[in-house]
C-alpha cells in the first residue's frame, strides 16, 4: 500500500485538473467563416466587403483599427457592427485575419495629428474627392459584379463615416496618405509631391468630420416589417388577373405564374391555392444590382397569392426591411421606391 501511494497521490492530481473548467481559445476561423466570410470571401479575397488579405492592407492597420471595425461596423456602408461578439471572440477573428499575411503590421502611435483643416480641405478637394467623394462619403458600388470592374480591388471607403473615424487613428490615415496601398488605387502622396505638412493638413479634414452631423444614418419607419398582407375583395383568378394588369400599368414586364411550391412536389400535387407572380422592369433590374449585387436575393419583384378559409390574401416582401440588413444607405432609396411601387400595384388590384 506505502508503495502504491506516489501513483495513487499523481492520479488525484490528474483528476483534479481534468476536473477543472476548461477555457478553450476561441476558434477564429470558424467565427469568421460565421460572420465575415460571406462578404469577404473564405480566403480573404473579397467580394461583397473588401479584401482584407491584400498585405498591404495588413501591414498598414493595427489589430485595434480591425477590433473596432468589427465591433461598430461602417453605419450605412454595408459593413455592420458585429455587437453579438465579445472580445474574446473579436480577437480570434483578427488572428485569423491576421494568418494570410503573417509579417508584422505597422504599430500607429496614438499621438494626435497637428494640421491646418482649413488648408487640408483645399488640398482634400484636390487630390481626395474624386475617389472619397467631396464631403468623404466614399466611393460607389459594393462588390465586384455589376456595382465595380473585377479589376478594382477596393472601393475608396467613406472617410466621413463615424465607423471608420471610430477605428482610424490619426497616425493611421496619415501612414496611407504617405505611402499609400498597393493593390488599390490609392497612392502615395508623397510620391504626388505633397509635403508631410499637407499631409498633416489632410488628417486634420479628414478628422473635422467627426464635428459634423454623421451622415450615411437612416432610420427606417417601417424596417421591422417583414411584408405587406392585403385582402382582396375578388376571388384568386379575379386577384391574379387584377394584378397582372397592375403590374404591366407599372411598367413591369411579367416574367412568370407558377404556384408557389413549383419544383418543390411533384406536379399533380403542387398548391393551386398558393401561387407567385414574378415581375420586372430591367432598367431598375440593372440599377439595383450596380448599387448592391445582394439585392438579387429578392430580385426579380414577386407577390404571392394565397387562398385560405375563404379568403385570398396577397403578400409582397417589404424592400425597406431588406434594405436596412443589407446596411448600405445607397440602396435605402431605391428600396424606398420598390416598396412604394409594390403597395401602388396591389391596392390598385385589391382596392
Amino acid at each position: 500500500m506505502h508503495r502504491d501511494f506516489p501513483a495513487l497521490s499523481h492520479m488525484l492530481v490528474f483528476l483534479f485538473f481534468i476536473s477543472l473548467p476548461v477555457f478553450a481559445e476561441e476558434n477564429g476561423a470558424a467565427l469568421y467563416e460565421e460572420n465575415c466570410a460571406v462578404c469577404h470571401g473564405n480566403d480573404g479575397r473579397g467580394g461583397v466587403g473588401v479584401p482584407l488579405a491584400l498585405p498591404d492592407f495588413q501591414y498598414a492597420v493595427s489589430d485595434q483599427f480591425l477590433e473596432r471595425t468589427i465591433r461598430k461596423g461602417r453605419p450605412g456602408r454595408v459593413m455592420p457592427a458585429f455587437n453579438n461578439l465579445d472580445d474574446a471572440q473579436v480577437k480570434a477573428i483578427v488572428r485569423h485575419i491576421r494568418s494570410w499575411a503573417p509579417g508584422k503590421p505597422i504599430a500607429h502611435p496614438s499621438i494626435k495629428v497637428k494640421g491646418d483643416p482649413v488648408k487640408g480641405r483645399a488640398l482634400f478637394a484636390k487630390n481626395c474627392a474624386a475617389c472619397h467623394g467631396s464631403k468623404g462619403e466614399g466611393g460607389k458600388g459594393t462588390g465586384v459584379t455589376f456595382s465595380r470592374p473585377r479589376d478594382l480591388p477596393i472601393i475608396a471607403p467613406a472617410l466621413n463615416n463615424r465607423g471608420f473615424l471610430y477605428a482610424a487613428s490619426d497616425q493611421m490615415i496619415k501612414a496611407t496618405l504617405m505611402n499609400g496601398r498597393e493593390g488599390t488605387p490609392m497612392v502615395s502622396f508623397l510620391k504626388q509631391g505633397l509635403s508631410e505638412q499637407d499631409i498633416n493638413d489632410i488628417v486634420s479634414f479628414v478628422r473635422s468630420f467627426e464635428k459634423q452631423t454623421p451622415v450615411n444614418v437612416t432610420h427606417e419607419p417601417d424596417r421591422n416589417k417583414l411584408a405587406s398582407v392585403y385582402e382582396s375583395p375578388y376571388d384568386m383568378k379575379e386577384t391574379i388577373a387584377a394584378l397582372k394588369r397592375a403590374i404591366i400599368g407599372e411598367n413591369f414586364r411579367i416574367i412568370r405564374i407558377q404556384n408557389l411550391d413549383s419544383g418543390l412536389v411533384d406536379e399533380a400535387q403542387e398548391d393551386t391555392h398558393k401561387v407567385i407572380i414574378y415581375f420586372c422592369n430591367f432598367q431598375l433590374l440593372n440599377d439595383a444590382l450596380a448599387v448592391d449585387p445582394r439585392v438579387g436575393l429578392f430580385l426579380p419583384c414577386r407577390v404571392t397569392v394565397v387562398e385560405k378559409d375563404g379568403k385570398v390574401l396577397v403578400y409582397a416582401l417589404n424592400p425597406k426591411r431588406l434594405s436596412y440588413l443589407f446596411n448600405n444607405a445607397e440602396l435605402n432609396k431605391l428600396c424606398e421606391g420598390m416598396s412604394e411601387t409594390y403597395i401602388s400595384i396591389i391596392e390598385e388590384a385589391t382596392l
